[in-house]
C-alpha cells in the first residue's frame, strides 16, 4: 500500500464514523472502536477543559497583569520608601551627631559641676573660717562693749568731778577776788588741793616746797607728796617768750622732783591767773605738748560767768 493511499484511509477513518465501524467490523474491532468513542468524548471534554483552562489562563494572564501593574505600584511606593529609609537614616545620622555633642555636652557640664561643687566646697570652708571670725569679732565686741560701759563709767565719774572742779574754782575765784591780800600761789594752792581731794586724795596737802639741788635752792610753788604733784602758779603771762619760760621753767622742776623722789609725778600744773591773747595759744600748745595741766584764771573767769 502507497504511502498516499494510507493517509486517505486514515483520514477516511478520522472523518467518517460509520467507515470506521465497517472497518473495525471487518477487522473485529468492534469493541476498540466503542472504546476509541468513548475516548473521542472524553477527548472532547477535554477540549472543553483545555478551553476552559484557556479562558482560565485568560483571565490569570490578566490577573498577573494587574499583579505586575500592582507589582510595579508597590516597586514605586518601596522606592519611595527607601527614599524615606534613607532620608530617615540621614536625620539617624544627624541625631547621633547631635547626640554625641549632648554627650559631649554633658560631659562639659559635669565637668563644670565638679568645678561648682570644688568651689562650693571651698566656700564653705571660707564661711565657716568667717564664721569663726564672727565669733572673734563678736567676742571683741563683747569686750568691747564692756569697756564702753566702764568708759561710761568713768566719763560719769568725771562729770561728776567736774561739775565739783566748776564749783570749787568758781569759789576759789570769788575768794581771789575777795581777798585782795592772799596771794595768788595760796590761791592755787587751796584749789589744787581741793581737786586733789575731789580726785579721791582726802589727805592731800599741797604747799610751797624748797629743794637744794646742786647746792642751789630751788623754789617750788605747788608740791604734793603723796599723790607727786609739781606745780608752778604765776600772775600773769604777757608775752610769748614768757609763755616759753613759764614752761620750760615747770619741766625743770619735774626733772629735779622726778629725780629726788625717783619717779615720775603723777600730775605737772600750771596756773595762771592773767595772760594775753597772743601767749593763751603757745602756752596751750606747749602745755599740751607736755602733758601740762594748764588752768587760766581768765578764761575761767569768761566761762563761768564770775
Amino acid at each position: 500500500m502507497s504511502e498516499k493511499l494510507k493517509r486517505e484511509f486514515i483520514e477516511l477513518l478520522e472523518r467518517d464514523i460509520e467507515f470506521r465501524y465497517i472497518v473495525a467490523g471487518y477487522i473485529g474491532l468492534s469493541e476498540i472502536l466503542k472504546r476509541l468513542d468513548i475516548l473521542e468524548r472524553g477527548q472532547n471534554k477535554l477540549w472543553e477543559n483545555q478551553n476552559k483552562l484557556w479562558e482560565n489562563q485568560n483571565r490569570l494572564w490578566e490577573e498577573i497583569k494587574a499583579l505586575r501593574e500592582g507589582q510595579n505600584k508597590l516597586w514605586e511606593n518601596q522606592n519611595k520608601l527607601w527614599e524615606e529609609i534613607k532620608a530617615l537614616r540621614e536625620g539617624q545620622n544627624r541625631l547621633w551627631e547631635n547626640q554625641n555633642k549632648l554627650w559631649e555636652e554633658v560631659k562639659s557640664l559635669r565637668e563644670g559641676q565638679n568645678k561648682l561643687w570644688e568651689e562650693v566646697k571651698s566656700l564653705r570652708e571660707g564661711q565657716n573660717k568667717l564664721w569663726e571670725e564672727v565669733k572673734t569679732l563678736r567676742e571683741s565686741q563683747n569686750k568691747l562693749w564692756e569697756n564702753q560701759n566702764r568708759l561710761w563709767e568713768e566719763v560719769k565719774f568725771l562729770r561728776i568731778n567736774y561739775d565739783r572742779m566748776r564749783k570749787y574754782m568758781i569759789s576759789g575765784f570769788r575768794d581771789l577776788k575777795a581777798s585782795i591780800g592772799v596771794a595768788f600761789q595760796d590761791h592755787a594752792a587751796s584749789f589744787l588741793q581741793l581737786m586733789l581731794e575731789e580726785m579721791g586724795y582726802p589727805d592731800a596737802k599741797v604747799e610751797r616746797k624748797i629743794i637744794v639741788y646742786n647746792g642751789e635752792a630751788v623754789e617750788i610753788n605747788l608740791f604734793c607728796e603723796k599723790p607727786l604733784i609739781v606745780g608752778e602758779a604765776t600772775v600773769s603771762v604777757r608775752s610769748i617768750e614768757e609763755a616759753r619760760r613759764e614752761i620750760e621753767k615747770l619741766l625743770i622742776r619735774t626733772k629735779i622732783v622726778e629725780e629726788r623722789y625717783g619717779r615720775k609725778p603723777e600730775m605737772v600744773v600750771l596756773s595762771v591767773a592773767r595772760v594775753v591773747e597772743e601767749a593763751s595759744k603757745t602756752l596751750k600748745e606747749l602745755a599740751e605738748k607736755y602733758g601740762i595741766k594748764l588752768i587760766l584764771g581768765k578764761e575761767i573767769e569768761e566761762v563761768l560767768a564770775i
